[in-house]
């Protein structure tokens, strides 16, 4: 295949060619960085009499951030290129893939000391002293561990330097899958710091912004490693433009979901978009947006043909365009976050928004409890994570149908139905009463343990994979459906999958949480009562895909074992009701008593209400599950009977019916072929036939006469 060569005055050397394209990304984003800081009011003013951090660290903070998101940008983009988008079928990594490593060392080392920059700018700023002031390892290690600016600079400085250091000591392609996930865990930092953790709904906020950051750096070093591999290496090419193909578009939607999110919660009205500067720079971001999601088109429809022909000039072109856009586009979100957002009507401070994240909820009243089912609140957790499997999934059932193979549709509706149990159970008022009301948290526990996990394995989400996944090439990298099924039959799944382990986990997950001090440690903090809420979920899920799971396992246990472990298993449910109902101590005690809820019954009683909801929901689950253990058993025999009517018709040797009656049809032909023997010899008793216990006493009466 011929390749089109880049014109050769735009050929520079491997080094010279990174500085350039680092030097023009820096200039973009500072610029539009500085236009964003200027135009929103992000430089402070300096008041007469009042100490200030001086003019070093105003104009030096926004570049200094500049470099280090870039030097992010180029350390996420190398390791991606060699742990994803062009890895290597060999387990040792080869002298070229060495030496993107090494480029990619550097630019953590710049990382490392463009943050280290950060912090003391950082440091400067809050202090409001100038840099030669708080340029001590002292007063950088009080910020670096006493505020929520100065920790999310260390900790990414941390893996910046971890990055820089180990690097160049790595050789398997594990290694560098290591290092990326080390150099995706050093974004997360700043996302739990300025304007995300101050706002009003922080935890949705926080949460956004982490993901937004995640996706962004996913997407432009993608970006920017594709476009290296078509100017230094046009064979790998293609293929690594294949795989990110699919990522750019789930980072693109990422990227966009959370951004409407993130304005949603700083903005008090939808005018404020056109009527406020933070609003101004947002539509500003948002078109930027909009022209990258164009470029990402205008690829799939030219340039990306144009490369699998051999002709990649087109594709350089606009990918080095749409980076510079990119780099513009950093520096204009950079910008962004240092702008004061519209200020809203002043609050008081409240102890239970401190706790909780929102207000006191209004008591419930009504009947059913209708707040129950109008105080909704946003969780990113669990919003991101129903729309991305609820996405992946319809894309899978899509492709299944594209290539003319049929999918249940009554699967495509028990999944859809699992993820929206889970997200009212999450983001409806059982999400916001269940931190309030104990019995309430039992509903939404009961309700992701056994519910959601019924219509979720009904689903086969993971049969879909293995059926819609690509086939990993022969002699090439395993792919998602082979390391997704290395996974199912891995030692690991093969103990937790096991019938008794994942009925104790089921069971032994609820007394582990609340007959200890777990509970409120967990409760006190919103990621820590996200991460129990997941277990839940998650245990509910290996609890009955064990049970009546349609997707394939390590263990396949006959239908009566299945039946009698739900049957061991649900006493000890029972026993774990009537244990809180019948309980003297309160479960959280010191976090009911912090929250210090001042309308509804007492605490006792709503624990008694907790364990009676445990004790009623849990017998409808058992019913439900129950019968989907008989449908499926009758239908198992049903498939096994048909199985051996299809063996029989076509005569299979190995069916065992077919072989009992050949036998007995072989033993047959034997005594007609041994009875014709002896009519020929006049012998009445054929040899080899046994004789009849008539002859047999005759014979030892007459020799007994004898």
């Amino acid at each position: 295949m011929a390749v089109d060569p880049i014109p050769r005055k735009a050929v520079l050397r491997p080094p010279l060619l990174l500085l350039a394209a680092f030097v023009a990304a820096l200039v973009a984003a500072t610029g539009a960085l500085l236009a964003a800081v200027w135009f929103g009011g992000g430089i402070p003013e300096a008041v007469p009499g009042l100490p200030d951090a001086g003019p070093v660290t105003v104009w030096g903070l926004p570049p200094a951030k500049a470099v280090a998101d870039l030097a992010a940008v180029c350390t996420v983009a190398g390791l991606l290129l060699i742990a994803v988008l062009a890895p290597s079928a060999q387990r040792r990594l080869s002298a070229r893939r060495l030496r993107v490593l090494t480029l990619t060392a550097v630019s953590s080392g710049v990382w490392l000391l463009a943050t280290s920059a950060v912090l003391v700018f950082t440091a400067s700023d809050l202090l409001a002293q100038p840099v030669a002031e708080v340029f001590a390892p002292g007063i950088l290690a009080d910020v670096a561990t006493n505020t929520p600016q100065g920790r999310s600079a260390a900790l990414t400085a941390l893996a910046a330097l971890l990055l820089a250091t180990f690097l160049l000591g790595v050789t398997t392609r594990g290694a560098a899958t290591v290092s990326l996930c080390v150099a995706l865990a050093g974004l997360v930092p700043p996302a739990f710091a300025g304007h995300s953790a101050a706002s009003g709904n922080h935890d949705a906020a926080v949460i956004s912004l982490a993901a937004h950051v995640l996706a962004a750096t996913v997407w432009i070093g993608g970006l920017a490693a594709v476009t290296a591999a078509a100017v230094r290496a046009p064979s790998h090419t293609v293929a690594a433009v294949r795989r990110f193909s699919p990522l750019a578009a789930w980072c693109l939607l990422t990227v966009a979901a959370t951004g409407v999110v993130s304005g949603l919660i700083r903005l008090e009205a939808p005018a404020q978009v056109f009527t406020t500067r933070y609003g101004l720079l947002l539509t500003a971001k948002t078109l930027a947006l909009i022209a990258l999601a164009g470029c990402g088109a205008w690829h799939r429809r030219r340039t990306l043909p144009a490369l699998e022909e051999g002709r990649r000039a087109a594709f350089v072109r606009l990918a080095g365009a749409e980076l510079l856009l990119m780099a513009a586009t950093v520096g204009l979100a950079a910008g962004l976050s240092r702008s004061p957002a519209p200020a809203g009507p002043p609050e008081s401070y409240d102890p239970v928004r401190e706790l909780l994240g929102f207000p006191m909820p209004a008591p419930l009243g009504g009947f059913p409890w209708t707040p129950l089912f109008t105080e909704w609140r946003f969780d990113g957790v669990f919003a991101f994570g129903t729309a991305v499997a609820g996405l992946a999934y319809l894309v899978g059932v899509r492709r299944l149908r594209a290539r003319g193979d049929a999918w249940p549709v009554g699967r495509t509706v028990a999944w859809l139905a699992g993820l929206g149990v889970i997200v009212v159970a999450t983001m409806s008022g059982l999400g916001t009463y269940g931190k309030v009301l104990f019995s309430v948290h039992m509903g939404q526990h009961m309700t992701l343990a056994m519910t959601a996990p019924i219509l979720l394995v009904l689903g086969a989400p993971i049969t879909l994979a293995l059926r819609a996944l690509p086939t990993a090439p022969k002699g090439g990298r395993r792919g998602p459906r082979e390391l997704l099924t290395a996974m199912l039959s891995s030692r690991y799944v093969k103990v937790i999958a096991h019938p008794v382990v994942a009925g104790v986990l089921f069971i032994g997950s609820a007394f582990a949480v609340y007959y200890t001090p777990l509970f409120a440690t967990l409760m006190r903090s919103h990621y820590g009562h996200v991460a129990m809420l997941v277990h839940f979920l998650v245990v509910g899920l290996l609890f009955f895909w064990v049970l009546v799971g349609v997707d394939p396992g390590p263990h396949r246990i006959p239908h009566l074992a299945k039946l009698f472990v739900m049957i061991l298993t649900m006493p000890f449910h029972s026993w774990f009701a009537i244990s809180l109902m019948s309980s003297t101590d309160l479960i959280g005690a010191s976090w009911w008593t912090a929250l210090d809820r001042p309308w509804g019954s007492s605490l006792a009683d709503d624990q008694y209400n907790a364990g009676a909801i445990a004790w009623a929901t849990g017998d409808i689950p058992v019913l439900i599950t129950t019968l989907i253990l008989a449908v499926q058993w009758v239908r198992s025999d049903a498939r096994e009977a048909r199985r051996i009517d299809r063996r029989i018709d076509r005569g299979d040797a190995n069916d065992p019916l077919t072989a009992y009656n050949a036998y007995l049809a072989g033993l047959h032909a034997r005594d007609e072929r041994m009875a014709r023997a002896g009519r020929r010899t006049g012998d009445p008793s054929p040899r080899g036939t046994a004789p009849t216990p008539q002859a047999d006493n005759a014979d030892h009466s007459t020799e007994g006469t004898t």
